[in-house]
């Protein structure tokens, strides 16, 4: 039988209760560096995302979005704008194109539900030129992808009502998106 004694109960508590501080020690520093790691990652995430700009509804009342913008790696500024169509008249007229033009299946032209424009733009900002041209159906599956290769890219006058203007002035930082 052990004897157990009152001196060796306080030694155990002492060492418990060491133990336990230096625990709560460690798992304070570590929930302290996972909030720091966090907070980092969100904040550079942040950064790197950027808020969608609604530019309504154009005059044949398809609606459209501006979804990326800033300067490509060679310091010239680009835009991505989506065109949702809201209009079934003119949604019927680009998938009877994509139809005719590219031979694609009508069933498969018919899930039609945006189209997406990359645009980049002249050092002067007041033309732009059209790099790719992409259709969607609603999940997102690409219908149809056209790409211009730089050499074969027309650039376009601007003006103030046109979209790629509009997309110009956030990419140029001449204005930013409502917070």
């Amino acid at each position: 039988m052990l004897d157990y004694t009152a001196q060796q109960d306080k030694k155990i508590g002492r060492s418990c209760s060491s133990l336990m501080k230096k625990n709560s020690k460690s798992l304070a520093l570590f929930a302290v560096s996972l909030f720091m790691l966090v907070f980092l990652a969100s904040s550079a995430f942040a950064e790197v995302v950027q808020k969608h700009v609604n530019f309504g509804q154009d005059a044949n009342k398809m609606q459209w979005y501006l979804m990326t913008y800033g300067k490509n790696d060679d310091g010239i500024h680009v835009a991505t704008a989506r065109k949702y169509y809201t209009n079934p008249d003119e949604k019927q007229k680009i998938i009877d194109l994509i139809v005719e033009k590219f031979g694609t299946e009508r069933e498969f032209a018919s899930g039609l539900y945006f189209t997406e424009y990359g645009y980049v733009y002249s050092n002067d900002g007041k033309s732009f030129a059209v790099t790719y041209l992409n259709h969607y159906n609603m999940v997102g599956k690409e219908i149809r992808s056209t790409v211009y290769p730089e050499g074969e890219r027309e650039f376009i006058g601007m003006s103030s009502n046109m979209i790629p203007y509009k997309a110009y002035q956030y990419a140029s930082g001449k204005k930013k998106p409502a917070k």
